[in-house]
């Protein structure tokens, strides 16, 4: 799974740019700024991430339906959690 950080606290900032962001691509370790906000590509996470963080008391987790995207909020950031593509050329 890729993890996209977005570095905002914001909710309604992060859902102005989140389509944004689901239509463009950002590279592992690369450092982007869409309308104003920091957006980091973390790369990979393992598939237990997301449980870890779940069991977390701080931690918000969003299920986008119809998608294998899940968004967790946590201190000041969002992490956007992506299936990754299983036909990506490396």
């Amino acid at each position: 799974m890729k993890c996209i950080s977005v570095y905002t606290d914001n909710f309604e900032q992060f859902s102005d740019i989140y389509e944004k962001l689901m239509q463009q691509t950002v590279q592992d370790d690369e450092e982007i700024v869409v309308d104003g906000v920091t957006v980091y590509g973390a790369g990979e996470v393992p598939e237990q991430y997301i449980d870890r963080m779940r069991q977390k008391r701080d931690v918000v987790v969003m299920r986008v339906k119809n998608k294998d995207i899940t968004i967790l909020q946590h201190g000041k950031q969002f992490e956007i959690i992506l299936p990754v593509e299983q036909n990506m050329v490396h």
